[in-house]
C-alpha cells in the first residue's frame, strides 16, 4: 500500500511526510509514503493526502497549476472512494467557496464556506496560532469517526490559520475548539476527512490520527 501526499508548492511536505513515514513505523504497517506531483502516481495509491499553507486561492490555483491532479483527484477519491486526508488549506479546499481575498471555488466535496475567524474576544489574535483543546463530537455515544479514535477529549492540537470552514451541514463536523466561539478542527464524510489544525506538529494526537487514517478502510 502507498500513501501519496500531494505536492503542488503548498505545504510542510517535508514535516508532513516524517509524521506520516514515523506513524507507518510505529504501527508496523506495510506501507510506502510518496510524496508526488505526479497524478497518476494517485492511482496507485491507497490512501490520498492534500496539505497546504498559505491562502485559500493561492492553494487552489497552485492545484489547479498541475495539469491532471484536480482530475486524477476527482477520479481516485470521488469516484473512486480512496481514503482522502485533507490538512489546513487542505482540508478548507474540500468547502464549496473560499472567501479569502475574493470569492473562489472549492472541490465542493463538503458544502460550506471558508470564512474569516472572528471570535467574540477582542483580545484572542487573528491568525489562531497555537495549542488549542480538541473537542470530538460523539454520535450515539460513540466517536464521530474512526480517525479519532482513541484521541482523549480535550487532547491539544495545533492550529495556524485565520479563516475556517463552516459547513452547511452539521453532520459533517466531526470535532470543534473554543476560540471566541467553536472553531471547525475536523470535517468529514464518506471517504473524505480534513483537519484544520496539522496533525504532523500535533504530536502524540497528531501520529495517533494519522495512524488512525492509514489504518482506515471506509
Amino acid at each position: 500500500m502507498t500513501v501519496a501526499i500531494i505536492d503542488y508548492g503548498s505545504g510542510n511536505l517535508r514535516s508532513a511526510a516524517k509524521s506520516f513515514e514515523r506513524a507507518v513505523a510505529e504501527a508496523g504497517l506495510d506501507m510506502t509514503v510518496n510524496v508526488t506531483n505526479r497524478p497518476e502516481d494517485l492511482a496507485a495509491a491507497s490512501h490520498i493526502v492534500l496539505p497546504g499553507v498559505g491562502a485559500f486561492a493561492d492553494c487552489r490555483n497552485g492545484l489547479a497549476a498541475v495539469a491532471g491532479m484536480d482530475e486524477a483527484l476527482e477520479r481516485q477519491v470521488i469516484a473512486g472512494g480512496k481514503p482522502f486526508l485533507g490538512i489546513c488549506v487542505g482540508m478548507q479546499l474540500m468547502a464549496t467557496t473560499g472567501h479569502e481575498h475574493g470569492r473562489h471555488a472549492g472541490f465542493g466535496w463538503i458544502p460550506g464556506d471558508v470564512v474569516a475567524l472572528e471570535p467574540d474576544d477582542p483580545a484572542l489574535k487573528v491568525p489562531h496560532m497555537g495549542w488549542n483543546d480538541l473537542h470530538r463530537h460523539s454520535r450515539g455515544g460513540t466517536v464521530a469517526h474512526p480517525v479519532l479514535e482513541g484521541i482523549d477529549q480535550g487532547a491539544h492540537v495545533y492550529f495556524v490559520h485565520s479563516y475556517q470552514l463552516v459547513c452547511r451541514d452539521p453532520g459533517h463536523v466531526l470535532a470543534t475548539v473554543d476560540y471566541g466561539g467553536p472553531v471547525t478542527a475536523v470535517v468529514g464524510r464518506d471517504n473524505l476527512v480534513g483537519t484544520q489544525f496539522h496533525p504532523e506538529k500535533s504530536q502524540r494526537a497528531g501520529l495517533r490520527l494519522i495512524r488512525n487514517f492509514l489504518g482506515w478502510r471506509p
